[in-house]
């Protein structure tokens, strides 16, 4: 044990993150820095910070100082909150700023959130945050126009942002958040309505909900979207975990938080609060259901069902009723471009437990063993109705939620059983999985003293177990699924189940384990019941868990020993390893459990029917004492078990693996299993376990297993070195003496090979040894003699590859031993503990014994200075004389010379890899100058390019004077030179033999630049396995004790993040230089062995060089900054013309490495070049190098040019007061020098030089690049890349060079998009205000106004009839809605902001644009051009040559709208013959170029002068009729159609008025029942374009379309009834209103709160065709009684109308409004039903069944239910077919499951009166159907319910077939579990009628299959609920009696 000094500031702590700090400091052995010192090291950090900010050195400056905040904080000193605080807000003013590149806010987005994680170090009181700078640039952002192809992740990004800064924006701003997103709700469009829920419910602080929570909701029950869904439940989880506290929503609170960030543009409204804002004390949000209302929760709960699956759910027809993600393909892709909701995954990092780790609990009980009995006689439920039953109402434990919970599992059921499984059940698992998480994480928090929940709101004990017994039963069922997931899942939810009601799960586990690891007759099984064991491990070992539970250890671990070469049984012995002794106490006092009558071993099973016996805690121990004897045998049979498995591993192939992937995996499990289990061993057993391996390893040799050996051994040595090394290191060295000199490893080999049977007894025993040095290096020294001598003996005499690779390992393991500081031991308790006597005479009352973090000791091994010695005699004695050898040996070129390059090298390398933290690595002044001068980091002044000062981490020798620092330094670069110069000489050979000495010359270069720090306890291996520990040992959330294993590894990790501090940069001197040099030389090297990626396994990867140079350089970049920046002349050289082809394609290859090519394609200055070496490669003909470019650079680079994007520097223009603040708020709290200031002064002049030197090389690249792409010789490939770049190089924050623009209209048949983008930029950059508003795309058109507008519905109305009956009067002063255009409207519709963005109408004769001054020559360019008829010409004939196109290219519409935008009608003549000559002809592709071109001028002409307009449209008026009507083919319908959604997207259609008059005139005259209804659809193509586009804008022709449509509603066309069908579904969705008493944010949000719940105020009720459905009712009964019969069907009116109208229904329930369906549905459901009988029209049954059952999957209104239900009772009641009942039965099961939260106790009386009933049915099938549809009811149904119905059908007996199928129902209806009435019924009434006559006896005999099937795997325990009696007549009544007799014999037998 070693004692840490600590520094004095540390040692006396004065804060919480202070004693944290004092813990690392004691968990390691060496002094670290005082926290003055590293405080100091911050502010240095911040300042550098501070300056870059101030300099606007955001890339690379900032970036790279926010990387060493990134690394200081992984030495887990305190960061003081005021610099935090103010830290924080400077990251989020910059990661806000308009402009700011991506990488940047990324950074600073990620920097926040690291500062902002933890709430207990800021809250809202410490640090406020502005929202709207964050909704400014995503309401910009987030929707793209048509002519913007090039997105960013700034949507993301910003999402992001606003998700970490939510919780510091004020409260205060709730109303003007609500003011500015709700306007902006348009139900009529899902885009708007997603965008505006995202923006709520991202925004809007939690803290207070209470203002706006009853407005979500009623928000979201009026949509019908999976989206929507997916993001209120993220939203509602995340309140309802904060609201457990009251005083979170305090209203006070408000007011106490300081309001000191709010925008420039931000109000604060005071709405009137008086509803929810008394003056009383504040108790909470609390309502009926937690935080919600009765109504609300139920609109959770039903949710919650639907999205249960992931995808539609599942409980009939699977994935078939669900409706919302069809409702959601209406939206566009922009929303896919926020942050994902992902309430089903925890965040990254916190609530979730991985999957070993603990998690859920519960099982649903058995079918509704939880549900509460009522008290009462059975004999009063008899006397009266179902229906009239109404007792209290009781839940769950008391808990509303809780019983929601059982409701909702018990309903999914059947779907944890393995035989129902599917893509489903792994969500219904991961659900369990985080319930009990989550129950689990807050069960605890409540314990502790300071808990803020209300005594009355807190868990309580009955809540927790009928949480456990209710989700038992699933769990348990799913534990046997396949897949893995699943399992895992099911693993972590018995985990916490285990720990919080271990008596509830420990028994039902183990009734299920032990027979089957007895049996072990279905591996699936077996496999199954382990996890479950490795589950509740906890509750086996853990004394404060489960205090019986570790009696029953020793049975499991016998039953497990002949499955250990089974993962999950390995898993299982290294879990409960750590946190036990093995030991037999059986021998000490006090022993004996003479007196306890039950034997050693004997596991006492629960029956289920009574409590278990408990034995007093004394009784326990006596009973685990005495198995504590059985320890030794299971030890030994254990060790046996593994030695078998060793011996029977496949041979070893060349690597030295035995086998494949698998069975390397599991003897790497079964080595670590038996480490653990080493570790732990009391001393006797130990000696057991020592001399069992050393009799085996000494009396045999397996050439198949000498890497398993090494393993096994390697166990033994981590627990006791001493004694493994005193049995094992004289025996290995005196057999590898005598196998040497008998010629072993005596046959020259440098490849991988089989080994020679020879050398298997060498081999052998050094596998065993180096095995031996693994731990402890003080203990080697007593063999120092011996090891030296035998090391040298291995070094001159070992030839073969395999043995002088595996003597290197032996002397690299040893030096690691000695030189390196690491824990040595690993017990489950303090050393010093372990070693009392008094614990080993009763460890077993320590086990599961978890720790305070300051309760626990480590022994580290820290190197004494004879190791070191030791160490460097090593090096003096045995590598050196073999680097003398190397040297000699550099000159000659054989094969012996080959075999001792190898060998030597191999050596070296070893030992030097064994010393990575043998001495401190110091950087010297002069080469930390080279260092930065030539740094990948350009231009930029030194001081802001980071490094670091070197910190205490363990190394061994840190003095630079000291004279063995300077030994084993000065070899170290006698080593590199050697390197250097070996790899000269190999170069100049390039001979096919050499392959294998390079290989070895790169493996040593490797070694020699990165074995250093933490390569040998890294820091990422160390995260992932501390996350592991964590992982397995987690119990619950929050957690603050752990097994001493977790803090061991902490101790470990925190040890090497100090060495990863000191590894971050490394020294790079000449030497390194040429050998940087030389590996990049390697890399382009001919032979693909050394310069292309392999895969070797591990053993062989350090020792062939299997690692390729690309692979090294890759990892070298990551360690030696400038290596970048070196390598890339020397790439480029090797793509000139003239270079080796193969050298060619090293390079490529080499570039394609992303450290390199997306290194040179990010910064700025190198762009050029890179893009031209690689453009220049066109030169090489041979196809191979050019497979390569495509697959290097086409495909990877620049494929959607990867990180090149559009140069941008309007950032450094951007002025920010906001971030000006923020910088001088954290400049205050630091200390400035004055000198300080002349390096923000010359880090602004490099910045301002570096973007001047950048735009000069950006200038430079496009003359290059144009020059490729101009040049004729250019192979087409990279043509199109050139032109590719040059795209991506027009830039907004420049004019657009005349030469660039003239390239995309010469290459316009590629280039369109280039076009587009370049005149866009010019409309930009004269039409931004400012650099803020062109960084964000955001102009403002001259034509542009907000028109003031009064909140009101007239106002919508009259807005929306303008649009059709008012064209804009031209010639009004005053702008109103008038004389205005409103090409977008979303608002009125809920409520109006107090503006409309509408348009002026461009003046007569002046053009509307002026274009900017600097853009005048591009615009010169252009017009020379395209002014210019050959031009007009040739892009016409482009776009009218044939191609897959079947509608119009919108890049080609685009391409041609910017040329007329730009210049007006200049072209106009001249195209004009072009599109007529198109347009006359008739041919498809000629139609589609004109119909392109006509969108491209018409759309450009949009804000021309009037005059000009005109001209346009009077040219093209006469051609609409032309074009749109006679003219137009069958082919060319989809073109003109999408042309016309084209131009009325987005578009006022008063624009368009000769179009919108001919389309509705053409709607209007049409004859639908012509001869052909080819005309007919012509038509509707083009009105159906048209009203889609303009979405509600269409509701002025609304009604008279419907008019129209209704008089065609039995046209003769299938067609034309689709058209109408899709017409009555938009008309209702368009006329869908909310019913608020005016449309103003501040009522609708105050009624929300106010109106009750039945209260239709968002108008979800469907009115608009309500007249429509009387008719259509009354009419089907007159059309029901005229239709033809037979084959002739189908032309009946009845039929085609009843198609319309399931067409249109099926629409509306598959639309955001669905829920208005159900207005329309009810009336008609009589007649869907009819629908659904007919036999002559397959059709319309077709449609009317999925109709029905698709209508389920919507949740209706809750006043709807009742209706909905009564109109299914009436169809199964009255319906005189049975065909309808027989269809209508399944409906009410469907909709009963879907909507079981909305369905009231009394309605489900009424369910099963009904289906009692229908019991008496005439017909069979729909009796048997009845039963079918019961069973699922009752399963869900009040159990006095059931209990009832029992003894009713006992009474009913003798009405046969009626009262079999309910005693069928009532049976199927628990599948998992006996109920007490079950038994009787089975063996007396069931068997009595069993040979009855059919269909009574089917019945039965398929009931009893189904209880067979069902209760197979639990009948061990289900079987004790009968007596002998009635398992016999169980036996009868089943097929055969083999059955339950056998099964009986076999549980009486254990």
């Amino acid at each position: 044990m070693h004692q840490t000094e600590i520094p004095d500031d540390i040692n006396h702590p004065t804060d919480r993150y202070m004693r944290k700090l004092k813990l690392y400091a004691n968990s390691i052995p060496y002094a670290v820095e005082s926290n003055a010192r590293m405080q100091d090291m911050l502010d240095f950090i911040l300042r550098r910070i501070t300056q870059c900010v101030e300099a606007k050195d955001f890339e690379p400056g900032l970036i790279q100082w926010d990387s060493m905040i990134t690394y200081w904080n992984m030495l887990k000193y305190p960061f003081p909150k005021e610099k935090r605080i103010r830290l924080a807000k400077l990251y989020f003013h910059i990661a806000t700023t308009p402009g700011m590149p991506t990488q940047v806010m990324a950074v600073c987005a990620d920097g926040l959130s690291n500062l902002t994680r933890s709430k207990k170090k800021l809250s809202i009181d410490d640090m406020r945050l502005p929202w709207k700078p964050i909704y400014d640039i995503l309401r910009e952002d987030l929707f793209l126009t048509r002519r913007q192809f090039e997105y960013s992740q700034l949507s993301w990004c910003m999402g992001y942002i606003a998700d970490i800064s939510r919780r510091f924006f004020h409260p205060a701003a709730i109303e003007e958040m609500l003011s500015t997103f709700l306007p902006g709700f348009n139900g009529t469009n899902l885009d708007s309505v997603l965008s505006s829920q995202y923006y709520l419910l991202t925004f809007l602080p939690l803290t207070h909900p209470q203002s706006y929570l009853p407005m979500l909701c009623r928000l979201w029950e009026s949509i019908n979207s999976y989206m929507y869904d997916e993001r209120m439940l993220q939203f509602l989880s995340r309140l309802a975990e904060m609201h457990v506290d009251p005083t979170i929503s305090d209203p006070a609170r408000i007011y106490d938080i300081l309001d000191d960030e709010k925008s420039e543009d931000e109000g604060r409204p005071k709405w009137k609060q008086d509803d929810y804002h008394a003056g009383q004390t504040w108790s909470g949000l609390y309502k009926e259901v937690g935080i919600f209302t009765e109504h609300e929760w139920h609109l959770i709960m039903c949710k919650c069902l639907a999205s249960m699956g992931g995808q539609p759910l599942i409980i009939y027809d699977t994935g078939s009723l669900t409706t919302g993600p069809m409702a959601d393909s209406s939206s566009s892709f922009e929303i896919g471009r926020l942050p994902k909701a992902n309430w089903r995954i925890p965040p990254d990092g916190a609530s979730a437990p991985p999957s070993t780790a603990s998690t859920p609990w519960y099982t649903p009980m058995t079918s509704g063993v939880s549900t509460p009995q009522v008290s009462g006689s059975v004999g009063d439920y008899l006397t009266v109705p179902l229906h009239k039953w109404e007792p209290p109402k009781l839940y769950l434990a008391g808990s509303k939620a809780l019983d929601s919970l059982a409701r909702l599992i018990a309903s999914t059921e059947h779907f944890f059983h393995p035989t129902n499984s599917g893509s489903w059940t792994s969500d219904l698992t991961a659900f369990v999985k985080y319930i009990v998480y989550e129950f689990n994480k807050r069960w605890h928090e409540e314990q502790l003293p300071d808990c803020k929940t209300p005594v009355a709101r807190r868990l309580t004990r009955e809540m927790k177990k009928e949480l456990v017994k209710c989700l038992r039963t699933v769990v348990l069922l799913a534990i046997f699924s396949q897949d893995s997931s699943t399992v895992s899942n099911v693993q972590s939810a018995l985990k916490s189940m285990s720990c919080m009601e271990p008596d509830l799960v420990f028994q039902p586990i183990l009734e299920r384990a032990i027979p089957s690891l007895e049996a072990l007759v279905e591996t699936q099984r077996t496999l199954s019941v382990i996890k479950a064991l490795s589950s509740i491990v906890p509750a086996i070992v853990s004394r404060d868990i489960y205090y019986p539970g570790a009696k029953h250890l020793i049975t499991i671990l016998q039953l497990l020993v002949p499955g250990i070469d089974l993962l999950c049984t390995t898993a299982f012995l290294s879990e409960v390893s750590q946190y036990i002794m093995f030991g037999d106490v059986t021998s000490s006092e006090g022993s004996g459990a003479s007196d306890v009558d039950i034997s050693l071993g004997q596991i006492t099973l629960d029956n289920g029917l009574e409590d278990t016996m408990e034995l007093s805690h004394e009784a326990e121990d006596a009973l685990l004492r005495d198995s504590t004897g059985s320890f030794a045998s299971w030890v030994a049979s254990f060790i046996r078990r593994v030695i078998q498995l060793l011996e029977n591993l496949p041979e070893e192939g060349p690597d030295g693996s035995a086998g494949g992937t698998t069975e390397v995996q599991v003897v790497d499990a079964v080595t670590g299993a038996c480490s653990q289990i080493c570790v732990h061993l009391s001393d006797p057993l130990f000696d057991l376990v020592l001399n069992m391996i050393f009799d085996y390893a000494s009396t045999n040799v397996r050439s198949n297993a000498v890497r398993a050996i090494h393993q096994l051994v390697e166990c033994i040595a981590n627990a006791h070195p001493e004694k493994t090394l005193a049995k094992f290191l004289p025996f290995c060295a005196a057999n590898i003496h005598t196998e040497i000199e008998h010629g072993a490893s005596s046959v020259r080999t440098t490849s991988l090979s089989l080994p020679l049977p020879s050398d298997a007894t060498l081999h052998w025993n050094l596998a065993i040894l180096r095995g031996c040095v693994y731990n402890d290096g003080s203990a080697l020294l007593k063999y120092r003699d011996e090891l030296l001598s035998l090391l040298t003996l291995l070094r001159d005499k070992t030839f073969s590859k395999r043995g002088y690779t595996w003597s290197g390992k032996l002397l690299s393991s040893a030096l690691i031993t000695l030189t390196h500081t690491y824990p040595i031991e690993n017990k489950f308790v303090n050393p010093e503990q372990w070693n009392d006597e008094e614990f080993q005479r009763n460890h077993h009352l320590y086990w599961g014994k978890l720790f305070e973090p300051g309760e626990v000791k480590i022994t580290w091994h820290v190197p004494s200075a004879e190791e070191i010695d030791f160490s460097l005699q090593l090096f003096r004695e045995l590598v050196e004389p073999a680097m003398t050898r190397l040297d000699f040996s550099i000159a000659s070129r054989d094969a012996i010379w080959r075999n001792d390059f190898c060998r030597y090298l191999s050596f070296v390398r070893e030992a030097f890899t064994g010393i990575p933290t043998l001495f401190k690595e110091f950087i010297l002044p002069d080469v930390l100058q080279s260092m930065l001068a030539s740094s990948d980091i350009i231009n930029e002044i030194p001081e802001m390019i980071a490094s670091i000062e070197p910190l205490a981490s363990g190394f061994c020798l840190t003095d630079p004077q000291d004279a063995r620092y300077k030994y084993i330094t000065k070899l170290r670069r006698r080593f590199g030179e050697f390197l250097h110069a070996a790899s000269l000489s190999l170069q100049r050979q390039g001979e096919e033999n050499t392959v294998d000495a390079v290989q070895m010359l790169i493996c040593s270069i490797r070694t020699y630049l990165l074995e250093y720090g933490d390569s040998k306890d890294s820091y990422y291996v160390n995260s992932d396995q501390y996350n592991s520990e964590i992982g397995v040992a987690r119990q619950y959330a929050g957690q603050k004790v752990w097994p001493r294993a977790v803090f061991v590894r902490k101790a470990r990790f925190y040890h090497s993040c100090r060495l990863l501090w000191n590894s971050i940069e490394r020294a790079r001197g000449p030497l390194e230089n040429s050998l940087l040099d030389d590996v990049v030389e390697w890399s382009m090297w001919h032979y693909p062995s050394v310069s292309e990626p392999q895969s070797f396994s591990l053993d062989e990867i350090s020792t062939i060089g299997s690692r390729s140079s690309q692979s090294l350089l890759e990892s070298l970049t990551s360690v030696y900054d400038g290596l970048r920046l070196r390598a890339l002349p020397a790439l480029y050289a090797a793509l000139q013309p003239g270079t080796d082809d193969d050298r060619m394609k090293g390079a490529l290859w080499t570039l394609n490495i992303s450290s390199f090519g997306q290194f040179a394609i990010s910064e700025p200055t190198l762009v050029p070049e890179i893009i031209q070496q690689l453009l220049g490669c066109h030169h090489n003909e041979k196809i191979h190098v050019r497979t390569t470019f495509s697959s290097c650079f086409f495909s990877k680079l620049l494929q959607g040019l990867g990180s090149f994007s559009e140069p941008c520097y309007l950032i450094y223009d951007v002025k920010n007061s906001a971030l000006d603040e923020a910088l001088l708020a954290l400049k205050s709290c630091l200390s400035f020098k004055k000198s300080e200031d002349s390096i923000t002064l010359r880090a602004r002049e490099k910045r301002i030089e570096r973007v001047h030197l950048m735009n000069e090389e950006y200038n430079r690249m496009i003359e290059a690049v144009l020059q490729i792409a101009s040049d004729t010789t250019t192979h087409w490939r990279y043509a199109i890349v050139a032109v590719r770049v040059l795209r991506t190089l027009l830039r907004r924050d420049t004019p657009t060079s005349p030469n660039h623009l003239r390239l995309f209209l010469e290459k316009r048949y590629y280039a369109q998009r280039g076009i587009m983008k370049a005149l866009r930029y010019i409309k930009l950059r004269s039409y931004c205000r400012n650099p803020a508003a062109l960084a964000l795309f955001s102009p403002t058109n001259p034509l542009r106004c907000n028109i003031p507008i009064e909140g009101s519905y007239s106002t919508t109305a009259e807005i929306l009839m303008n649009f059709r009956s008012r064209v804009p009067i031209r010639s009004s002063e005053t702008l109103d809605l008038n004389n205005i255009f409103c090409d977008t409207l979303h608002q009125g519709w809920l409520a109006w902001s107090g503006t409309l963005v509408a348009y002026k109408l461009p003046h007569g004769l002046k053009s509307t644009f002026e274009w900017e001054p600097s853009s005048a020559e591009a615009l010169s360019c252009l017009r020379e051009i395209a002014v210019d008829a050959d031009f007009w010409k040739k892009l016409s004939g482009h776009f009218a040559e044939e191609n897959h196109e079947s509608t119009v290219v919108q890049d080609h519409i685009s391409c041609v709208k910017s040329i007329f935008q730009v210049l007006g009608d200049e072209p106009w003549n001249l195209l004009k013959p072009k599109l007529e000559m198109l347009l006359a002809d008739q041919d498809k592709n000629k139609q589609r170029a004109a119909a392109e071109l006509l969108a491209g001028v018409l759309n450009g002409s949009k804000h021309w002068p009037q005059e000009a307009q005109d001209q346009i449209w009077q040219w093209f008026t006469p051609y609409i009729k032309k074009t749109l009507d006679q003219s137009m083919k069958t082919e060319t319908v989809p073109i003109w159609a999408s042309f016309v959604e084209y131009m009325f997207h987005h578009k006022d259609p008063r624009r368009l008025q000769p179009l919108v008059e001919h389309i509705v005139e053409q709607f209007e005259s049409m004859d639908y029942n012509g001869p052909s209804s080819l005309e007919s659809v012509k038509v509707l193509a083009l009105f159906r374009a048209f009203y889609t586009e303009l979405e509600w804008k269409f509701t002025s022709w609304s009604d008279s379309t419907m008019g129209r449509f209704w008089r065609e509603v039995h046209s003769e066309h299938d067609d034309v009834r689709s058209h109408i069908a899709e017409m009555m579904a938009f008309c209702n969705s368009i006329k869908w209103r909310p019913k608020l008493t005016s449309p103003d944010v501040e009522a609708f949000v105050r009624e929300c709160r106010e109106v009750t719940d039945d209260t239709d105020i968002m108008g979800i009720c469907g009115t608009y065709h309500t007249s429509r459905v009387i008719e259509l009712v009354d009419n089907f009964k007159v059309w029901r009684e005229q239709r033809l019969p037979g084959v002739r069907a189908h032309q009946s009116t009845y039929d085609r109308v009843g198609i319309v109208v399931c067409r249109w229904l099926f629409l509306s329930v598959h639309s955001t409004d669905a829920i208005s369906a159900f207005d329309y549905i009810l009336p008609l459901m009589p007649e869907l039903f009819r629908f659904t009988e007919v036999h002559d029209n397959e059709e319309l049954v077709r449609h009317a069944n999925v109709l029905l059952v698709r209508m389920c999957g919507v949740a209706p209104p809750r006043s709807m239910v009742g209706p909905l239900l009564n109109a299914i009772f009436s169809a199964i009641q009255t319906s005189p077919s049975w065909k309808v009942r027989l269809k209508a039965l399944p409906i009410l099961q469907v909709l009963y499951f879907r909507q079981l939260p909305l369905i009231s106790e009394s309605e489900v009386n009424d369910i099963l009166d009904v289906l009692c009933q229908c019991l008496d049915d005439e017909v069979v099938e729909v009796r048997e159907m009845v039963g079918t549809t019961l069973s699922g009811i009752l399963r869900l149904s009040p159990r006095r319910s059931v209990v009832t119905l029992k003894d009713l059908y006992n009474a009913a007996v003798r009405q046969r077939h009626a009262a079999i199928i309910g005693i069928c129902a009532l049976i199927d209806s628990f599948p998992y579990t006996i109920e007490k009435w079950m038994p009787g019924l089975l063996t007396t009434v069931m068997l009595e009628h069993t040979h009855d006559p059919i269909p009574i006896s089917t019945t039965i005999h398929r009931c009893a299959s189904n209880f067979r099937k069902t209760h197979q795997d639990t009948w061990h325990e289900d079987s004790r609920r009968f007596t002998d009696d009635q398992l016999a007549a169980l036996s009868t009544l089943l097929t055969g009696s083999s059955y339950c007799k056998c099964i009986l014999q076999f549980v009486h037998s254990h």
